[in-house]
Parts: structure tokens; C-alpha cells; sequence
């Protein structure tokens, strides 16, 4: 059997100024601009790429979770930086676009915006 050595996750990105611009500044994730694309450096030593593809399609579903722990301060200061949450029915989202599954006993809070290509990440706090 093969061994693995590493693992780390990967997405497009139609501009890779703008994907380097809100990864690093507005998220506040180390990033590393190499040749082929961005390396996303996660906290607890996990990473991510980012690629440039022409024909770039965003993602249909979450490429990327944000772990914090107190969820309403962090969308408080993602909205400041102008980012946009999204607001959905099921499951059901507030006013800030969290969706609160901690009070329902549903799992975690949960709040969706997307990158500049379109792609969505998540900012999430988990159950106590």
C-alpha cells in the first residue's frame, strides 16, 4: 500500500490578484504567491491552493471552512471589509446571514459569503 505524504486541497480562481488581495488581507490567511498559483496557509498547519484557470466556473458548493469561535464577531468584521454573506431558506440564515444550528441543536453556527471568483467559503463555530 502507498503512503501518503501529504494532502492539501485545492480550487480555481479567475484573478489571481483579487483571489491573493482577499485571501490575505480580508481573511487575513498567509499566502504565498508562487508561479502556478497561491498557497493558502491554514491555521494548524493545513494548506490550500488557489490556481488560475481562463475558463474558471465557480464552485457550487463550500471550498473552504473557516473555523472561529465567537461567529457573530467574526461576520461583524467581514462585513466591515465589505464582505457579502449569503442569505438562504433552508437552512434558515439571520439578518447577519448565520445560520444558528448550535440553539436548534443542528449542528454548528454557520455563515456563507464568496471569494471574488465566486467560490464559496464558510466562517463557522462549532458546539461547545
Amino acid at each position: 500500500m502507498y503512503k501518503t505524504q501529504a494532502a492539501f486541497g485545492s480550487f480555481s480562481v479567475d484573478d489571481m490578484g483579487k483571489a491573493e488581495k482577499f485571501y490575505s488581507g480580508t481573511l487575513g490567511l498567509k499566502v504565498d504567491k508562487g508561479n502556478r498559483g497561491l498557497r493558502l496557509h491554514l491555521p494548524n498547519g493545513g494548506t490550500m491552493f488557489a490556481y488560475p484557470k481562463p475558463d474558471h466556473r465557480p464552485a457550487t458548493f463550500t471550498v473552504l471552512n473557516l473555523v472561529v469561535d465567537r461567529i457573530d464577531e467574526a461576520v461583524d468584521e467581514l462585513a466591515k471589509k465589505g464582505v457579502s454573506f449569503v442569505h438562504y431558506e433552508n437552512p434558515p440564515t439571520d439578518k447577519k446571514g448565520i445560520a444558528r444550528g448550535i440553539s436548534a441543536g443542528q449542528g454548528p453556527d454557520i455563515a456563507w459569503f464568496k471569494d471574488p471568483a465566486g467560490n464559496f467559503v464558510s466562517v463557522l463555530q462549532e458546539p461547545s
